[in-house]
């Protein structure tokens, strides 16, 4: 008899989640992200509308090749990363994987890890949030472009190994900001009078 198959991040989650189900699941760790950006370039084709160009990551075919002999041997795929952005992007990935191997893929989610929200989870498993994954992969592509254009141009203008980024260089730049304001501060003398009236009808 063909099994479920349920797919989390977290291999720490997987023999919990087994006994919760029992025989009729398999339950298989993806370990994180199966796929990302490569690393030796930048990996968005920027006149493209910037589309990514995703790759396995090192060290995951073994994981990838697990999923691809599980899902073709049993009945339905359950999704279950985080129920994050990046869990959605995470198992948008494996789905893309895993589809044309077996097509019933459903996303599941859950809060807590116990028996009625991961069977909750299931009963009520539906479609990957596409507005999730847009989100995720939007942050990444920006991530990428800071780091791999802008960073370069710290090395050569400022110290090799500095580093730029979508977050980090924003908010060195209002640090920055506020320490000028600092800077540029001239005290200036000041009064100030406190006073206590008492009215005709109060004297």
């Amino acid at each position: 008899m063909a099994k479920n198959l349920l797919i989390v991040e977290s291999p720490t989650k997987s023999k919990t989640l087994k006994k919760f189900l029992g025989r009729g699941f398999d339950v298989i760790a993806s370990g994180g992200h199966i796929k990302d950006l490569p690393k030796s370039k930048l990996g968005v084709d920027i006149a493209h509308k910037f589309k990514p160009d995703y790759v396995n990551i090192t060290g995951k075919a073994k994981i990838i090749k697990e999923l691809r002999d599980k899902a073709g041997s049993c009945n339905q795929i359950y999704l279950a990363p985080d129920p994050d952005r990046e869990g959605e992007a995470i198992a948008y990935h494996i789905a893309n994987e895993l589809n044309k191997i077996n097509k019933k893929i459903f996303r599941v989610t859950f809060n807590e890890i116990t028996k009625k929200a991961v069977t909750d989870g299931i009963k009520n498993a539906g479609k990957i949030d596409l507005k999730k994954v847009y989100a995720q992969q939007a942050r990444r592509i920006l991530d990428r472009i800071v780091g791999y254009q802008v960073s370069p141009l710290l090395w050569a203008t400022v110290m090799r190994g500095l580093s730029a980024g979508r977050v980090q260089s924003v908010a060195l730049k209002m640090i920055c900001e506020r320490e000028e304001e600092i800077d540029k501060f001239i005290p200036v003398e000041y009064w100030t009078i406190d006073a206590d009236f008492q009215t005709l009808k109060n004297a």
